[in-house]
């Protein structure tokens, strides 16, 4: 019955919190902590701290490079690919933030994305709730896909000594042959849907009555010129390749461990590296390239982002306070069904993600225990697509800050929580994605 309770506070909390959006999300996270903490007598959680340090250092350096002008290179040329063929941004623009994301290792640098996806999108009248939540997804589906990301090196590290059926030892290049076109084939089913889902801006009522207002018409498409056909100067091209050299430098870091420094007997977390190489590259484009930091405060991303990092504070510590109370309760029941039934790994291992908004504390949580109670080993790999499931109540931070760059409205959260933008994409991308891994696992002779 507590149990109940605590999770009725939850869906209040986000209830009430969602009709304030953004930062009004948070603090209201603040009244169910102070429940939990003071009448039920839950040991507070904790902030994903390094998730929030992450989206700071990475909207920082996106402040910098939208400051310097970079990141207008970097439109020009997205603009460019997209509207060559602007019937299909909502293909190509999730199929560009999931290949940014197997690159780095992280879903985070999707932020440099969203500005980018919202004003191709608007401008071409498209409904950016298909391009922007899809895009949100696809960056989190390639985090399992990446070489470079701890819930793929988890992954390996976990199953390492468990043979496959036909007796393959799966390592890192093993996993990610499997994970990747897996992923990928979701992806496309996910985007191949989104094309397709919501009324046209045309069509749609609340969109039609918003822009009847000349002052909200502008706020909503913003700047209609072009970045095509101009000359832009050369201190933003040099803007834009710090960021990708640093970047380049995070991947291949990443890739190869030895190239990290050793901290006690293991090399530096990537997260703390991603954190450092961001905040270096702001410092590089703002000595090199002049550019003044006073002016990154008022940038659309860092604004944007700032606002992911107050939501992720509240509702993350939130949900991990009442998660926690009740997480080897909910482990029990959830084992039981992995016994009966192999195949309902994928739905623990999706599950778990969604109590623990993250893939490798749900591989770490996870995969153990499947290995320790006889699930086959090529089960554990197929369906690591799976891990990916913090979509289903939408508190995670690429979520949010998808919401907070559309400005059309269109990318939202329904009055009932689970009817919000992401939850079928998510579905669709990631049921996808597991059931084709699965199958290839099969053909292999992995299970």
């Amino acid at each position: 019955m507590e149990m109940v309770l605590g999770f009725a506070v939850l869906l209040v909390c986000l209830f009430l919190g969602i009709r304030h959006g953004g930062i009004g999300l948070a603090v209201i996270s603040g009244i169910g902590l102070m429940l939990y903490t003071f009448v039920f007598h839950y040991k507070p959680g904790t902030p994903p701290i390094g998730v929030m340090l992450t989206i700071l250092a990475v909207v920082t350096c996106a402040g910098f490079l939208q400051t310097s002008g970079g990141l207008t290179v970097m439109l020009k040329y997205a603009e460019k690919f997209l509207r060559n063929n602007p019937k299909h941004i909502t293909i190509l623009a999730p199929v560009t933030t999931w290949f940014l994301t197997v690159l780095c290792g992280t879903g985070h640098v999707v932020y440099t994305m969203f500005p980018i996806i919202y004003d191709i999108s608007i401008k071409q009248n498209i409904r950016p709730e298909r391009p922007m939540a899809a895009s949100s997804i696809a960056a989190q589906m390639g985090v399992i896909c990446s070489p470079v990301s701890v819930a793929c090196v988890s992954m390996v590290a976990l199953i390492a000594g468990h043979p496959m059926a036909n007796g393959t030892e799966v390592g890192l290049v093993e996993l990610c042959s499997l994970t990747i076109p897996a992923g990928l084939i979701g992806l496309l089913v996910m985007a191949t849907y989104s094309n397709f889902r919501g009324k046209d801006l045309d069509k749609d009522p609340q969109f039609q009555a918003l822009i009847a207002d000349p002052e909200a018409k502008r706020y909503v498409y913003g700047d209609s010129m072009t970045l095509l056909g101009k000359k832009l100067p050369s201190r933003q091209w040099t803007a834009m390749w710090i960021f990708l050299a640093v970047v380049l430098v995070v991947a291949l870091l990443g890739a190869f461990s030895e190239l990290r420094p050793m901290v006690g007997k293991k090399p530096l977390s990537m997260t703390l590296v991603i954190q450092m190489f961001m905040l270096c590259a702001g410092a590089l484009i703002c000595m090199i390239t002049k550019t003044p930091p006073k002016s990154v405060g008022g940038t659309s991303v860092f604004r944007s982002g700032m606002v992911a990092v107050v939501c992720v504070f509240g509702v993350a510590w939130l949900s991990d306070t009442i998660f926690k109370a009740h997480l080897n309760e909910l482990k029990e029941v959830l084992v039981e069904y992995v016994k009966l039934y192999p195949w309902a790994y994928a739905v623990v291992l999706l599950l778990v993600s969604k109590l623990v908004n993250s893939q490798a504390a749900a591989i770490a949580i996870v995969v153990p225990v499947a290995i320790s109670i006889g699930t086959p080993t090529g089960v554990v790999v197929g369906c690591c697509s799976a891990c990916y499931g913090y979509y289903i109540i939408p508190t995670y931070p690429s979520d949010l800050a998808s919401i907070e760059f559309d400005r059309s409205g269109t990318t939202h959260i329904g009055k009932f929580v689970i009817n919000h933008s992401f939850i079928l994409p998510g579905l669709i991308g990631v049921i996808t994605a597991t059931i084709c891994g699965y199958f290839m696992a099969i053909a292999r002779g992995w299970i």
